[in-house]
């Protein structure tokens, strides 16, 4: 996809302050610190409409993107992050749940997990929670230029083991610092618009 123009358009902590005008949405999810913000980015071919930071669980609303004035990628806070009190992370938990309950315009969702780790509880929790839900998950491995090219399939295979992937549940592998995988990214993003 060409990506013409890409803003910052709001940030939300409930479903009243969401867009008004309902277009097409795709949402990205994961861990804190596992590169939601550089993967965004990196899709873009932009360097700092999101805001990277090097310390875990800054992202504290649901920020919408207007791109291409035609749908939203919308960036939700992460998950799993142990260093912010229980309240910040129960508000948070609660942020995400109306969102992904009550969000008609949201066609798929892009759920990241770190390539070098095996899942974690709250990842198959968060993918479980999806599944149930029904929305069309594709899942990208961040930092894939991390891991030596001849260890990443057995990453690869531990993640997709440890989560029980599904064929429906494509696994990509991702880095913002090469751009490996946004190609592919791209068309399951596109796959969730025409739905």
């Amino acid at each position: 996809m060409k990506v013409r123009s890409a803003r910052y358009l709001k940030g939300a902590v409930k479903k009243e302050q969401y867009p008004r005008e309902e277009r097409p949405e795709v949402a990205f999810l994961g861990r804190s610190n596992v590169g939601k913000s550089s993967l965004i980015n990196n899709i873009l071919n932009r360097k700092k409409l999101v805001k990277v930071s090097s310390t875990p669980g800054k992202t504290r609303l649901i920020n919408f993107f207007e791109i291409n004035n035609s749908f939203y990628l919308v960036d939700l806070p992460g998950y799993g992050y142990a260093r912010v009190p229980h309240q910040v992370r129960d508000q948070w938990r609660g942020m995400i749940e109306e969102y992904l309950t009550g969000r008609e315009p949201l066609r798929g969702v892009v759920m990241l997990v770190d390539i070098r780790h095996a899942p974690t509880p709250a990842d198959m929790t968060m993918l479980d929670w999806l599944r149930f839900y029904g929305y069309p998950t594709v899942l990208a491995a961040t930092k894939a230029d991390k891991v030596p090219r001849g260890r990443r399939r057995k990453a690869l295979q531990v993640i997709a083991g440890e989560l029980s992937l599904g064929d429906d549940e494509p696994l990509i592998p991702f880095s913002s610092v090469t751009g490996e995988g946004k190609d592919a990214l791209w068309r399951q993003i596109q796959g969730f618009l025409d739905r």
